[in-house]
């Protein structure tokens, strides 16, 4: 009997043992299908304080990260804004010139009847019993509707079957494009002739400014989704820190200018053409600017101390919109089965490489913030591996438990937040300036298609985190060596020569 019952005792401890060496995050244990918030925010850089930037003043996105999982290397596909936003959207790399345009929703989506395939992520969780809302940018045209910068509001949808509801209150400004693009006094850039600065600094509460109002509709429809039976999408798209650089008074007084860190690198790489950057046409197009940014020389410390000034008060600004976002979901009782997404469209060049804006292949523009809360699992990790948007779709599909419809350019990242990883390609693909970058966990190869040489640039990132140097002609084994991965990106938009 004795031995009978030590055998028992030693079975017990082994399947303790057993247990306990399971990864107990292995499994998503969520409802069915949990509710998602996904929070887009345009322009935003990963240069945040849970991105370990102490200088940033960023306090909610912070406490959401710390029950969190942040991406440190994820990168978008395109670097400007609506091409960006259909890549993410339908988890596919560009395969045309036209994917790379803000106007390819537009072109791809808009005014096509539903099918089998999906216009959209979003679509897809509709056809699954989600309701879906959207509220602010969350594809390019910042009301879904389409129509242009000066032309009254359109009547028709960009995304057509994606949406039960795709709202923006856009006061005083009275249009979406007004409003993106607005001034404090409620004029906006296409109002005043471009005869306006890139920043303002007004003293008004956060509804002075459009993305207030933004979170003012949102907070209303989060209560009104807490008492629908089905689960819901909502999406929340803010405009800053886009151009221009506007915010309330209180989130410029956050920071003493003084003491903000300029650009690490703010000069053209060693051994890369002009050709790989560019001239900063959208930041010059607020004409009444203090300097004109051009590849020939860098702004003046003193101008580029005020504009990085301007963007982290704009963080600052939506970091507080945010924080009203995940107060409202603990008050209506969502936090518990909620999904909770933030994600940058794209990085900018805040006078990095004497750029200023979006639009290259390079880290600066590619690289962009990106932070899953999953209830529960997500406990302040932090993902050092290489991802991409395209990755979204996929990862969403099987939080909610809904069957992929067809197969994407993304693989899931469940994988990488509950460590039940087996293996993981550190490869992502970005695309712009006739040029294909891909990102490893160590370097970035860039092959242009174009005359001006050389058309083939490589970083160590190791070594050279802020790409001051293209060495791809004193490496050419590794430019040989990374060559058939960089291939596997070339979707032949450029050619194949």
């Amino acid at each position: 009997m004795k031995i009978k019952r030590i055998c028992l005792y030693l079975s017990l401890i082994c399947i303790l043992f057993s247990c306990k060496g399971k990864d107990e995050s292995a499994n998503i244990n969520l409802p069915e299908n949990p509710n998602i918030l996904f929070i887009a925010i345009d322009d935003l850089r990963p240069e945040l304080g849970c991105y370990g930037n102490d200088y940033i003043k960023s306090p909610n996105i912070d406490m959401l990260a710390e029950t969190g999982a942040v991406f440190t290397n994820h990168f978008v596909q395109i670097p400007t804004c609506g091409a960006s936003r259909y890549s993410l959207l339908t988890g596919m790399l560009p395969k045309t010139k036209g994917h790379l345009s803000n106007e390819a929703c537009r072109n791809f989506i808009a005014g096509k009847p539903e099918t089998e395939v999906p216009e959209t992520f979003i679509h897809h969780l509709r056809r699954n019993g989600y309701y879906t809302a959207g509220i602010g940018k969350i594809s390019h045209y910042v009301d879904g509707l389409l129509y242009g910068y000066t032309d009254p509001v359109g009547t028709e949808y960009e995304l057509p079957h994606s949406w039960d509801e795709m709202l923006l209150n856009s006061g005083k400004w009275g249009t979406g494009w007004n409003a993106f693009f607005g001034y404090a006094d409620g004029e906006n850039r296409q109002s005043m002739n471009r005869q306006v600065k890139p920043y303002e600094m007004a003293d008004v509460p956060d509804t002075g400014y459009p993305d207030g109002l933004i979170t003012e509709q949102a907070l209303e429809k989060l209560g009104e989704l807490a008492k629908k039976d089905e689960p819901f999408f909502l999406g929340v798209g803010f405009f800053k820190p886009h151009l221009p650089f506007n915010a309330p008074k209180k989130y410029w007084d956050l920071y003493n200018e003084d003491e903000i860190p300029l650009s690490p690198n703010p000069y053209i790489p060693e051994n890369v053409h002009p050709a790989s950057l560019h001239g900063s046409g959208e930041f010059n197009g607020y004409q009444l600017g203090d300097e004109e940014a051009t590849v020939n020389g860098p702004v003046s410390d003193e101008y580029a101390r005020k504009l990085r000034h301007a963007y982290f008060a704009c963080v600052s600004y939506i970091d507080a919109q945010v924080g009203k976002l995940l107060d409202e979901l603990e008050k209506q009782g969502l936090a518990e089965n909620t999904i909770v997404i933030i994600w940058g469209d794209h990085g900018w060049h805040l006078g990095d490489h004497l750029v200023w804006g979006k639009h290259t292949v390079f880290e600066r523009a590619l690289k962009s913030a990106f932070i899953v809360h999953i209830p529960g699992k997500t406990k302040g990790k932090s993902v050092d591996k290489v991802v991409s948007s395209v990755d979204i779709y996929p990862t969403l599909m099987e939080l909610c438990n809904v069957e992929m419809p067809h197969e994407t350019d993304g693989k899931s990242l469940i994988p990488l937040v509950t460590n039940s990883l087996a293996e993981w390609e550190d490869a992502s693909y970005g695309y712009y300036r006739n040029g294909i970058s891909l990102r490893t966990d160590r370097y970035r190869l860039t092959r242009y298609f174009r005359d001006a040489e050389p058309v083939i640039e490589l970083y160590d990132h190791q070594k050279d985190p802020n790409e001051t140097k293209n060495i791809a002609n004193e490496n050419p084994g590794i430019v040989e060596s990374l060559m058939p991965l960089w291939e596997k990106g070339n979707t032949g938009l450029f050619g194949n020569d």
